[in-house]
Formats: structure tokens, sequence, C-alpha cells
């Protein structure tokens, strides 16, 4: 089994954020996965988030079909780590299963990397899932939003929350549209294959 979360901020007012990027990659991924009648998710309020349940059969190696959960929690993204320690305990997840998928401000735009484990560089949404789960042994798939530089502005600086909570517009959303494919086949490569296969194709050098 392998959950696999896209984080962002649940509701309208943040749906094209660049903070969304984890969800809009989800929400990508499950209509590859799934017919476009069959692409509901559901609102459990148990998990607090949006789930969706649905099976993986690869298609070479004759392996074993596998269930996938996909989860986009709706705590907002500093208390990710409610939703999805709720469901690791309840399916009984090993944290090395659990794939998180969100938008990493130091990485430039369309960049993605694939890393296990390691510190959330400052990414509150990542470091309440360590926190929840006890651990950083967990997979991220870190897609790069580019950052704002003024000077010697940091990650905690106004500025840099506008721009996490801002739009993508003009020729950054159809960088951020080639970056969500991008991810998209990430995940597929990994279900398929492995993440290290997934790592060498589509880590950005």
């Amino acid at each position: 089994m392998k959950l696999i979360v896209g984080l962002g901020n649940p509701g309208e007012k943040y749906k094209k954020t660049r903070h969304n990027m984890g969800f809009m990659v989800i929400e990508a991924l499950f209509k590859q996965m799934t017919p476009v009648a069959k692409t509901v998710w559901e609102d459990n309020k148990k998990f607090k988030a949006d789930i969706a349940e649905l099976t993986w059969q690869p298609q070479k190696d004759h392996k074993k079909a596998e269930k996938i959960i996909l989860v986009k929690p709706k705590t907002f993204m500093n208390n990710s780590g409610m939703a999805v320690s709720a469901i690791v305990r309840f399916y009984k997840i090993a944290p090395a299963d659990v794939w998180i998928v969100n938008d990493e401000v130091d990485l430039p735009l369309g960049s993605l990397k694939i890393r296990f484990g390691g510190a959330s560089a400052g990414h509150k949404g990542v470091s309440s899932i360590t926190d929840s789960l006890g651990t950083d042994k967990f997979w991220r798939f870190r897609m790069g939003i580019g950052v704002q530089k003024h000077g010697m502005q940091t990650r905690q600086t106004r500025n840099t929350d506008q721009h996490v909570l801002g739009n993508f517009t003009g020729r950054d959303w159809s960088k951020a549209r080639e970056l969500i494919k991008r991810g998209v086949k990430a995940l597929q490569t990994a279900l398929e294959k492995d993440l290290q296969t997934a790592q060498n194709r589509y880590n950005t050098k």
C-alpha cells in the first residue's frame, strides 16, 4: 500500500496558488489513473481530508496490484500532519510508503527533486508531518516554485509568503503546467518501476 499526499490549502481562494502545487499534481495524477466519470474525491471527516482509493496494476514485470490512497489534507498547510498521521495509523502504513508531494521555494520554478528523508527546508507542511509521524523517513516529491529574492530577504519574509500564496500567472503558469505533468510522470514511474528509477529519470540535474 502506498499513501500519496499532495500538500496545499483547501478552498477556492487557494486553488491556483503556488503553495497548492501538491494538490495540483495529485489531482492530475488521479485524472490520469481513473476514468473521468470516476474521479470523485471523498470528503472524509474522520481523517480531515479529501481521499481517493484505487488500485495500481503495474504493466510490466508481472508485479502484483497495489492499493493506492491519494490524499489532500483539509487541515490547512501548517497542520498537514494531523491528517497524514491519522491515515497512517488507521491503515498501518510504514513511513517509507508515504510519499509527500509539496511545493518548494528553494528550487527554481519547473524543477523537481525526489528524495528520502531530510530536513523540511522550512516547509511548514512537511515539518508538521515529520512532527506527527515522529520521523522524517518518508519520500518527498519537491516541486520547484521559485522564490522571490530582494537583497538579503529570506524565506521568512513577508515577500516570500506573498510569493507562495500568490497565483501562477502568464509564463509562470505555463511552466507550472509542465511541472505538474512531470510530477505525474515521476509518480507513475515510481509506482510502475521504483523510486530510484524515478529519481534518475526526473530529478532536475
